[in-house]
């Protein structure tokens, strides 16, 4: 068992050391679930050659567990989102997050992930997933080297493994509603904002301000 599961608030007698360790129910769950996250084989852009790469025998994912990447959402608990991430394509997005079971997370790779990069503000471009999707990790980078990545996956093991079961989302007893799937018409529409869209309209919403 690896040392950073031990817990050293009980220590064990001289006799039985390497014989028997003692853990807590935390720390050997989560080591469980960050050994084998599963992420969702799609790219959206430059940056998913990257991720493609991270992924060649050169990089040796399966040292995490993560070696074998899934074609359907419903068998992932890892969306990578490596690109750049337009209007027409967000529904989609969080559709397909909407069907990833819980506990789930998500990774921004790349600046377009992350808030647009050199398309920010382009008349088709979303400034940031993180509008629509809870972001876990953000790597940054245009595009973030495998190296890059690879860092990111471990910043997300250390996410895991610190989060005590009953604080883990889709853990509760209350059932977890799905995010709002945004509109694309013309523009498209966050419906999050839709409460305050009269507001703004009329002038006295902090958009105006």
């Amino acid at each position: 068992m690896p040392d950073d599961l031990s817990n050293p608030e009980y220590p064990i007698p001289e006799d039985l050391r390497g014989q028997v360790t003692i853990t807590t129910l935390d720390k050997i769950y989560n080591w469980g679930r960050r050994s084998s996250v599963w992420p969702m084989f799609w790219g959206l852009a430059c940056c998913a050659i990257e991720m493609i790469a991270t992924a060649t025998s050169r990089y040796d994912m399966a040292r995490f567990g993560m070696e074998v990447m899934r074609p359907s959402p419903r068998q992932t608990d890892l969306m990578i989102i490596s690109g750049t991430v337009t209007k027409k394509l967000i529904p989609q997005i969080v559709r397909l997050y909407n069907q990833v079971p819980e506990p789930k997370y998500v990774m921004a790779m790349g600046a377009c992930a992350s808030g647009g990069g050199p398309f920010k503000e382009g008349y088709n471009v979303v400034s940031g997933v993180d509008q629509f999707l809870p972001v876990d990790v953000y790597v940054p980078g245009c595009p973030p080297t495998p190296q890059a990545l690879i860092h990111g996956f471990l910043v997300l093991h250390k996410k895991i493994a610190a989060q005590p079961i009953k604080a883990i989302p889709g853990y509760q007893k209350a059932a977890l509603e799905p995010l709002p799937i945004p509109v694309l018409g013309p523009d498209l529409i966050n419906l999050r904002d839709l409460p305050r869209i009269p507001a703004a309209a009329s002038g006295s919403g902090p958009e105006e301000a």
